[in-house]
Parts: C-alpha cells; sequence; structure tokens
C-alpha cells in the first residue's frame, strides 16, 4: 500500500514539473517575442534619426516672376505699304541691313499699276472730251438766253407791229373804196357785186388786224414766258450734265494720278541711316515674313528700322500673378554672354496679350522693361527677365522640403536631441528654395527636411490625409450623380 502510494505521489510530482516546464517556455516565449517586436517598432520609430536636418535661420529673401522675352526698339521707324490691294514683293532687302538714307529697301510688282494708269488716262481723256462738250453746251444756252430777249422776241414784236400798220392802212383804203363804189352804186357807175366785193375786203382787212393785234399781245406775254422757260431749262439741263460730266472727268483723272503716285510708292527708299529688320525679327509684331514672292497689304508694316539707342523687353505674365508688379519694381535681365544687369519695370499693360494659337488658354499681361544704352544689342535677342516682386529682410526661413500639406494645414518636425515633434506654420510668400513662416517655429531650431520619407507620423498623416481626400471625392461623385 505504502508503494502504491509512493508511486501515486511520485505521479503527481512529475505532472506538476512537467506543467511547470511547459509554461516556463510559453512565458520564455512570450518574453522573446515581446523583445523581438519591440526592438523592431524603436528601430522604425527611431529612423527620424538618420534624416538630413536644417538649422532654421533668420535670412534675406526675394521674391521674384522669371519669363523669357525678346529684345527690341522702344523708338522704331516704321516702314509701311501705301499701295492699296494685295501686292508682290518683287525685293526686299536682308533683314540685319545697315543701309543709308534713300537707299532703296523693297520693291513692289508694278504691272498691274502700269496698266490701271493705261486704263484709267484713257477714261480720264474720255471724261473730259465730255465735260468740255457739256461746258460749250452750257455756254450756248447762257446766250440763248439774252439772244431771245434782245435779238429775236424784238424782231418778231416788230414784225408782227409792221405788219398791224400795214393792216391798218389796208383797212382804211378798203373802206374809202367802199365808200367810193356804194356813190358810184347809187349814180348807177357800179354794179352790187363790185360793192359786196369791196365790203368783204374791208371786212377782211378788219379781221387782219385783230389777229396781228392778238399775236402781238400773245408774243409779249405768254409767249416770252414760254421762250424763257424752255431757254432757262436747257441751261439748267446743260449745267447739270457738264457738273456731272465734270466730276467723272475729275475722279477718272484722280484714280489716274493715284495709280501713278501708287507706282512711286512700289519703290521704297530708306527714311533715314541705321539698320533694317524685317517684322518678323521682333516677335511682339506677330506679322508675316517679307521675302520675294509674298504678299503685303497696304498699311502693313514691312520694314522696321529701330533705334538701338532705346531697347526694351517685353514679356507676358500670368494674369494671377500680374497684379503684384507695379512700374518701378527692380528687374535683372540676363542676356546671352553677358553678365546680369539691373534695370526696373517701365509699363504693365491693362489688357491681356491675344492668346497665341495652338496653346492652352494661359492669359498673359504684357510687362515691359526698358533697358540701358549698351553696345550690341540688337532687336530679336532673347532675355531672361526676373522682376522682383517682394523683398523680405531677417526674416525666418525654411526649405521648401521641410514643410508638409495637409487638410488642417501646414506642418514642419523639429528635431530636439533624439525626439521630435510635429508643428504647425503660418507661412508667408515663398520662391523656389524657401519659405518664410509667420508663427510656429524660431531660428536656431532643427527641422527634419524630407518629412515623409523619414517621420512615421508624417506619413500616417499622409495616409489619413490621402484616405479622407478619396472619401470625399467620392461622395461629391455620388451627389452630382444625384442631382
Amino acid at each position: 500500500m505504502n508503494k502504491i502510494y509512493l508511486q501515486r505521489g511520485m505521479s503527481r510530482w512529475s505532472q506538476l514539473l512537467t506543467c511547470c516546464a511547459l509554461v516556463g517556455l510559453g512565458f520564455g516565449g512570450y518574453l522573446y517575442v515581446k523583445s523581438n517586436s519591440a526592438s523592431q517598432e524603436e528601430q522604425i520609430d527611431l529612423d527620424y534619426l538618420k534624416a538630413p536636418t536644417h538649422v532654421v535661420q533668420l535670412g534675406d529673401m526675394e521674391v521674384s516672376v522669371t519669363e523669357q522675352g525678346s529684345l527690341e526698339s522702344s523708338d522704331n521707324v516704321e516702314i509701311i505699304c501705301k499701295v492699296r490691294g494685295q501686292n508682290t514683293v518683287t525685293w526686299a532687302v536682308e533683314s540685319g541691313s545697315y543701309v543709308e538714307e534713300g537707299d532703296v529697301v523693297l520693291t513692289l510688282d508694278t504691272l498691274y499699276i502700269d496698266e490701271q494708269i493705261a486704263e484709267r488716262s484713257k477714261y480720264a481723256h474720255w471724261a473730259r472730251s465730255g465735260t468740255e462738250h457739256a461746258r460749250a453746251t452750257v455756254a450756248r444756252a447762257t446766250l440763248a438766253i439774252p439772244e431771245y430777249l434782245e435779238g429775236r422776241f424784238v424782231e418778231e414784236v416788230t414784225e408782227l407791229e409792221k405788219n398791224l400798220v400795214i393792216a391798218e392802212a389796208e383797212l382804211l383804203t378798203n373802206q374809202e373804196m367802199l365808200k367810193y363804189n356804194q356813190r358810184q352804186f347809187e349814180r348807177g357807175y357800179q354794179s352790187r357785186d363790185s360793192v359786196d366785193d369791196q365790203r368783204r375786203r374791208v371786212e377782211f382787212s378788219q379781221l387782219t388786224i385783230d389777229v396781228l393785234k392778238s399775236d402781238i399781245k400773245i408774243a409779249k406775254t405768254f409767249g416770252k414766258d414760254y421762250q424763257l422757260a424752255e431757254l432757262e431749262g436747257e441751261l439748267r439741263v446743260a449745267q447739270a450734265q457738264f457738273e456731272a460730266n465734270d466730276e467723272r472727268a475729275m475722279a477718272d483723272a484722280s484714280r489716274r494720278d493715284r495709280a501713278i503716285e501708287e507706282k512711286e510708292y512700289c519703290t521704297i527708299p530708306a527714311p533715314k541711316s541705321g539698320l533694317v529688320i524685317h517684322p518678323r525679327a521682333a516677335a511682339w509684331k506677330d506679322a508675316p515674313d517679307i521675302t520675294e514672292g509674298g504678299t503685303v497689304y497696304k498699311e502693313q508694316v514691312v520694314l522696321l528700322m529701330p533705334n538701338l539707342d532705346k531697347m526694351q523687353v517685353k514679356v507676358g505674365v500670368h494674369e494671377a500673378l500680374v497684379k503684384y508688379i507695379q512700374p518701378g519694381m527692380r528687374v535683372y535681365v540676363k542676356l546671352p554672354d553677358r553678365e546680369p544687369f539691373e534695370c526696373n519695370v517701365t509699363d504693365v499693360a491693362d489688357i491681356a496679350r491675344p492668346p497665341t494659337i495652338g496653346v492652352s488658354n494661359v492669359v498673359k499681361y504684357d510687362v515691359t522693361v526698358e533697358l540701358p544704352k549698351k553696345e550690341g544689342l540688337k532687336p530679336g535677342m532673347t532675355a531672361e527677365v526676373e522682376i522682383v516682386m517682394s523683398e523680405y529682410e531677417n526674416s525666418v526661413l525654411l526649405p521648401v522640403e521641410s514643410v508638409l500639406e495637409f487638410g488642417s494645414g501646414f506642418y514642419c518636425w523639429v528635431r530636439l536631441g533624439d525626439s521630435i515633434s510635429r508643428r504647425k506654420l503660418e507661412l508667408g510668400e515663398s520662391d523656389e528654395e524657401a519659405v518664410i513662416v509667420l508663427d510656429g517655429i524660431q531660428a536656431g531650431e532643427t527641422v527634419i527636411l524630407n518629412p515623409l520619407a523619414y517621420v512615421a507620423e508624417a506619413q500616417d498623416d499622409a495616409l489619413i490625409n490621402l484616405e479622407k481626400s478619396v472619401t470625399d471625392a467620392g461622395e461629391s461623385g455620388e451627389i452630382g450623380e444625384e442631382s
């Protein structure tokens, strides 16, 4: 019985020891895993110690915008085509040539103008012939009025009055003969037929006198007025025809003279001595090339003679930035193979420049910068223009790569020994390298560069911000579909 008891006791102790061993092994394994995990987390959390850093300092900053432009003269003598219509260029001086005053710089084809001169000369002579004929007609019509009043009218009235006197004399004669025949009839010496015949003669003479008196009255009143009205009407018609023919003759002569004048304009001399360039050499002109066989139009600028002592450069500044630019601002201009030099903004355009075909709809405004007199400046040279819009002194500056933007604002991570802390920043203006800090950090503190690559908190914040952006975008899309 004691043996059985001992065997049972030993079995219980062995079981207890086995359980303790297993528990010990499990606890040891747990401690090992926990220690290993903690070391890994510590390793991850301590990656920021390897990150590059930057000590915040006070410094000066210039906020500027840089644009490309080309040189041009602010004082150009424009050589303009004065010939109407389409004109073919037969010869043009090479762009960049130096000429003397009076030298021929461009010629245009004159074949069409020569034909116009011949045609207009013919029409001008025809019109002048018609004018002279009308002038003679006016002169005749003018003379016809006094000729009638002082000549034909007086002659007609005089003739009528003369005939009236003759008729009255014949009437008296016939009346006396009638009396004589009546006495002779009473005595038996004349027949009644003779008396009746003489009486008819008296009546005829009286009728003739009445007709003549009526003709004289009509001639002096209605006849005269009628003839005057007719003659004056003919005079006015002749004058109108003369004026029309004269106007036509003057117009044809004017066209001929203008064609002759335009033929002279087909040979264009230099108005002064100096450099001659084609408009295409000044990009701001947007003019077609002036080449032999090309076409030019009236009032088109065909050549330019720039004043090389008054050069400027125009650059297009984006509409979002042009409001910050004012005349007088400092500018740095860099030309090829030259040291940059300083000048000032001269003018800021109020109207946007026309959009360029084939380029995106970017609205830009011309900013003009006058250049000081320098040797070797020529139109068309490229220029890099840096316009200083703002200047800051003794400001807290941070490298742009140390700042991250999340939905709630701008942040950086400050390192103090082996620990880091996130700081929310209030920022001012910036350039391509640094940003001005208005609040949130001070000079002398150390910030981590590129925190997104080394700081786990920055990575977590970036993921949260990304998830929130995706969620907001999805919600806005659902709202758009419902609407």
